[in-house]
């Protein structure tokens, strides 16, 4: 049966490396955005079954995930949007911080709305604004 499951995750692993190298910038960034969602719900759940260190594993998942997508912004040509995606992501890395050290869903729960949000709104965007036109 683990030589089985050890399959899948090299499959699994495989497909994400290709999904990842054909991918466009809309759709890495939307991809990202479901990582840390994901992150962010195994981290609640682990909070909820008082699981400290997968808690902890997950919450530093997320963290690295919004990291990232703060990283990505061009403040320079987005404008208000990404000045305001930069503290919105500044207060999520907090919240994930104290989230952290309080134990607590609800600030969790609460990162992952905002998320929500955002990975709404990225869906959103008109397909010229997806692809890079003007």
């Amino acid at each position: 049966m683990s030589v089985n499951l050890n399959a899948l995750k090299q499959y699994q692993s495989v497909d994400l490396r290709a999904t990842v190298e054909t991918a466009s910038p809309h759709k890495l960034i939307s991809m990202l955005l479901d990582g840390a969602l994901g992150a962010l719900a195994k981290a609640k759940g682990a909070i909820e079954r008082n699981a400290i260190e997968d808690r902890t594993q997950h919450l530093n998942k997320a963290t690295e995930i919004v990291v990232g997508l703060k990283g990505s912004l061009d403040l320079e040509q987005g404008g208000e949007v990404a000045v305001n995606l930069d503290a919105l992501y500044d207060y999520m890395l907090r919240s994930i911080m104290s989230a952290n050290s309080q134990n607590n869903a609800e600030k969790v729960q609460e990162v992952m709305s905002l998320m929500l949000e955002i990975k709404q709104g990225w869906a959103e965007m008109p397909n010229d604004i997806q692809i890079g036109e003007k």
